[in-house]
């Protein structure tokens, strides 16, 4: 199985804290967590933790940042031929403040300036292809050459390559944010609602589309039947990163021939178990956890 990948990457670091931090005030913490981020990056990074074959395309500066998100893809066996640096960019910086009380987080982005799109279009034949929305032309080349791939979007928010690229994936996997923005109507936690979000979204891009709920799972058509298929209980730390991971391991369940019920449900196991400890690329399960947990809940 090839997978490739394209789309953000950035550079997160993280502040576990117990309570926000007043203005004009000092605070002193034991740890901080920084590892590469990025929807398609973390993705691409929990593929390669699981043993796949997977590369990453995408642009990052050619400075320290940088630097570090191409050795953490190597150190794990993502291929970086396609990852360009350009010393006329700076890599995206995220400062996270993880309330490890609550698990709430506050983020502070440095957008990267003079970013510039992806010059190095793979001609390589691909199974896989897994989106975000961040490299639209790249990425509709690559779609293009591999019309036989499976073909997955990351719509996390409503931006222009997002919507240029849901029409042409056969999964459209998207927030409940991507959702409300797309159909104008407001998520208000009822079935009802979903229903109504689901048939638009379908009705706009002739596909499967699967909205995901945060701590409530996702939701989606099964067969005849709209279903919300939920997720497991756990202890929320740091939720950095868990739609990133929740995309990967759909990505990853999709294209070994499980069900699409049974994916969501996996991906779903995958994203939790990820809030449960500081960092994205630091929280990501192993794939043998993934399914024992999945065997003793029945899914597989």
């Amino acid at each position: 199985m090839k997978i490739i990948a394209i789309g953000h990457a950035s550079y997160d670091i993280t502040f576990p804290i117990e309570k926000y931090p007043e203005e004009n005030t000092k605070t002193r913490l034991k740890e901080s967590c920084a590892c590469g981020g990025g929807p398609a990056s973390n993705a691409a990074y929990l593929l390669a933790k699981w043993k796949e074959d997977v590369a990453f395309a995408g642009v990052a500066g050619k400075d320290y940042y940088g630097d570090k998100i191409k050795e953490e893809f190597e150190e794990i066996g993502v291929k970086t031929t396609y990852f360009e640096q350009s010393k006329k960019m700076a890599t995206m910086l995220s400062f996270v403040m993880a309330n490890i009380k609550n698990g709430s987080r506050t983020i502070l982005t440095t957008q990267g300036k003079n970013k510039k799109p992806l010059k190095r279009v793979s001609k390589e034949k691909y199974d896989v292809i897994l989106v975000d929305g961040e490299e639209p032309e790249a990425s509709m080349k690559i779609m293009t050459k591999n019309k036989q791939a499976i073909k997955i979007i990351d719509a996390g928010s409503v931006k222009e390559g997002t919507k240029v690229l849901c029409p042409y994936v056969d999964y459209v996997v998207c927030s409940h944010d991507f959702a409300e923005g797309m159909t104008g109507l407001i998520y208000d936690q009822k079935k009802e609602t979903l229903i109504e979000m689901h048939r638009r979204l379908t009705e706009m891009y002739h596909n499967t589309v699967v909205i995901t709920l945060e701590g409530d799972g996702c939701f989606t058509k099964i067969g005849e039947d709209y279903k919300i298929i939920p997720s497991i209980k756990v202890k929320t730390v740091d939720t950095t990163g868990a739609g990133d991971i929740f995309h990967g391991a759909f990505t990853y369940f999709i294209s070994h021939d499980y069900s699409l019920e049974q994916t969501c449900y996996l991906a779903n196991i995958t994203g939790a178990l990820s809030v449960e400890k500081i960092g994205s690329r630091f929280s990501m399960p192993d794939l043998k956890e993934v399914l024992k947990i999945g065997k003793d809940h029945g899914v597989i």
